[in-house]
């Protein structure tokens, strides 16, 4: 109760300084595990400092696991402090080839999100189990109270908590298609969905797109034309293009699907971010549509779940089928910590948090690129940006290399005609704001110069 700083480092903020003498007097013994830290008010009155800056020492300090802080109670040192400190070993590099959200970074909601992975630990041993390989009931229901923000409110004999979205369409594909067979998609399509077909041995066609999206006209001649097994799309905040397939687009797309009865794989990875997304195409054609409500964007890439919704509950008991053939399960451990995020609000509190950092990097980025042409949208994790004339796709991201900032050529992304020179460019992922508009603004010179060499 009566424990003061012996000292605060100079040169840096009195906030962070508090937190690093509170953890120097933890590994000195002045401070011991369940010890009761003084009061925000009482501390800031014997530093001669704002409340204001004791209270953002206590939340740092508790966002390394030093402390834990309870309502009517106090903050008290935490146990088995060693415990808590981040390994080294697990701070691993970003792929840098994938579409990342911003990751979250305040101490409030990180102490939820440990709080909650504390909860789940007193299941550990069950979930260390071989289980089902599309969720229990307990899970389905969370994954049907996600899916209800989407509008959409299947029978739990169609919901299944699947390995993640990618490991999900190449489920699909393993039920409803066979070598040789076709599957159309955008122009300008998702990666994994092509890497999916190639290991099918699926040919991929893509369909002509407008600003709306895929155009129905040229959807219904491709259908004629090949006699597709599935259509896939990613119909809000595109990857890459950033564009959202508008109500009246997806309402004439499900016309053409109901009319030919083709499968949709609907991969709305990014639905859940945006404030007012359209309704899932699902809704549209329920008995058509494999809806793939991913995770990964919306909650965090390493749970590597999604929660999906088949045609039927014969669909669904193919596509367990399918998971336990390829993936056996998803991981229990990820699919409780999820359900408990979702019980607790904590998931959506990450959801939001995502929803806000994106919308500010992108302000950050029309702020550093407004010259240059580019696609892009308030809640979307990257940017659809068109080169200069005269300037190479090549050049620019090799010139790019070893950057925080994740580059990506047209190349990867093109099924219908030529790559043009493009590049995705991502703005979420580890990277603050600041290390982001400093790579934006390398971009910026390098496209210059890319140029002025040309």
């Amino acid at each position: 109760m009566n424990w003061t700083p012996q000292s605060l480092e100079s040169g840096k903020p009195r906030y962070l300084a508090i937190a690093d003498a509170i953890a120097r007097d933890l590994a000195d013994g002045r401070l011991k595990d369940g010890m009761r830290l003084p009061p925000q008010r009482k501390l800031a009155e014997a530093l001669g400092i704002d409340f204001t800056t004791v209270s953002r020492a206590y939340s740092e300090a508790q966002a390394r696991g030093l402390v834990e802080s309870h309502v009517g109670r106090g903050t008290f040192v935490r146990g088995n402090v060693a415990a808590h400190r981040p390994d080294p070993a697990r701070s691993s590099e970003a792929d840098l080839s994938m579409n990342m959200a911003p990751e979250p970074t305040d101490p409030e909601l990180l102490r939820k999100m440990e709080a909650g992975l504390g909860l789940v630990s007193a299941n550990l041993i069950d979930l260390l189990r071989y289980q089902s390989p599309v969720g229990a009931e307990r899970d389905k229901v969370a994954a049907s109270s996600w899916l209800s923000m989407r509008g959409l409110t299947p029978a739990l004999d169609r919901v299944a908590v699947t390995p993640g979205a990618h490991a999900t369409m190449a489920a699909i594909f393993s039920i409803i298609t066979k070598p040789s067979d076709v599957v159309l998609c955008e122009a300008i399509t998702y990666p994994g969905v092509r890497n999916v077909a190639a290991r099918f041995g699926v040919t991929l066609i893509g369909v002509a797109m407008d600003g709306d999206g895929v155009i129905p006209e040229a959807l219904a001649e491709a259908i004629a034309l090949h006699r597709p097994k599935a259509l896939y799309l990613n119909p809000t905040l595109q990857n890459p293009t950033t564009l959202t397939v508008p109500a009246h687009r997806r309402e004439a797309i499900a016309e053409v699907m109901l009319k030919h009865k083709l499968f949709l794989i609907e991969d709305d990875a990014y639905g859940f971010i945006p404030a007012k997304a359209p309704a899932p195409i699902a809704l549209s054609a329920p008995e058509l549509t494999w809806h793939i409500g991913g995770l990964a964007k919306c909650i965090g890439a390493g749970l590597r779940l999604a929660y999906t919704i088949a045609p039927t509950a014969r669909c669904a008991m193919h596509l367990a089928q399918a998971i336990r053939a390829l993936s056996v399960m998803p991981s229990p451990l990820s699919i409780a910590l999820t359900t408990q995020w979702i019980e607790d609000g904590t998931a959506d509190s990450i959801r939001r948090f995502i929803r806000s950092e994106s919308a500010a990097r992108q302000a950050l980025a029309a702020e550093v690129l407004g010259d240059f042409e580019y696609l892009s949208s308030e809640n979307a994790f990257n940017l659809w940006l068109t080169l200069p004339d005269g300037t190479s796709r090549a050049d620019v991201v090799a010139r790019m290399a070893r950057r925080q900032i994740g580059l990506m050529p047209s190349d990867a992304f093109t099924v219908l005609g030529a790559p043009k020179e493009q590049i995705r460019v991502g703005l979420g992922g580890p990277i603050t704001r600041e290390a982001l508009r400093e790579a934006l603004h390398e971009l910026s010179n390098a496209m210059v110069l890319n140029t002025f060499l040309g």
